[in-house]
């Protein structure tokens, strides 16, 4: 699968920068039409929105050089190439969490709200920013045969495209991004619950990403690694123990306290 898109005055344009654009866009979209419902000002979801996904890229790509770093030490400018791959979405996940509660924190909204109404616009985005490993043929599971990837009716566009150097792969890319945009579905309609609390969207999130990522990364072949684990499955445990966390916690509300319809946010003006 060639990863140039297209070529302009002898610039590279390529697909994995386009599809993460994609998302990003797509995402805010859906979190600003999210906000718009619970009375939230739009220049503070798109200012912060800038800052989550300034700060998320420069954590994903942080977090993979740190578990690379030896791939780096005779080109470090390399590290700046972030449209040839290599983020990793655990990095941006925490650092954009970071970013967030200090910007949350900064105009006094309450932070669980706000990941609540990210949590959507967040799977979405990595539902479709997975796709950006297809093109350029990586997060790939292991080799396989074409007939075994018939099998599962994956259509063929993807079959040629795990066709890498001779050899067919499992695409786990593009089972993550189908377990992400069942987690969209999933959470859009718990969203509906007339007793869905503040909260809960963000622990389902955890939950759910968790869930799929660890046993896909399971059949990953270029996983980051910690003291002989994947490092992946790690924080997927961890992230998964903090959602049940959340979950027993908002638990011990009565059925009618601190509804998550019933939270509305500050007209704040910039």
């Amino acid at each position: 699968m060639n990863p140039v898109m297209i070529e302009i005055f002898g610039m590279e344009v390529r697909w994995y920068s386009v599809i993460l654009l994609i998302a990003v866009i797509l995402g805010i979209g859906l979190l600003i039409k999210e906000g718009k419902k619970y009375d939230y000002a739009k220049d503070f979801l798109f200012n912060m929105a800038f800052w989550v996904i300034i700060f998320g890229f420069i954590g994903a790509r942080v977090y993979y050089v740190i578990f690379n770093y030896k791939m780096y030490l005779n080109d470090p400018i390399s590290i700046l190439k972030i449209w040839e791959g290599g983020l990793a979405i655990h990095g941006g996940l925490i650092a954009g969490i970071l970013t967030l509660i200090v910007y949350c924190k900064r105009y006094d909204v309450r932070v669980l709200k706000v990941t609540d109404m990210v949590s959507i616009s967040l799977l979405l985005g990595q539902a479709i920013g997975r796709w950006g490993n297809f093109f350029n043929g990586e997060a790939h599971g292991g080799a396989t045969t074409l007939l075994a990837l018939q099998q599962k009716h994956i259509p063929d566009f993807i079959i040629n495209g795990m066709y890498i150097n001779g050899v067919y792969y499992e695409p786990t890319f593009l089972y993550e991004s189908l377990w992400c945009l069942l987690g969209v579905l999933v959470l859009l309609v718990v969203r509906k619950y007339k007793y869905l609390k503040v909260g809960h969207l963000t622990a389902l999130y955890f939950i759910w990403y968790s869930v799929g990522r660890f046993f896909i990364e399971s059949f990953r072949t270029d996983s980051l690694m910690f003291a002989g684990f994947k490092a992946a499955q790690l924080v997927s445990v961890g992230l998964f123990i903090l959602g049940i966390g959340l979950i027993m916690k908002i638990g011990k509300k009565s059925k009618f306290e601190d509804l998550y319809k019933e939270q509305v946010g500050d007209k704040i003006k910039f």
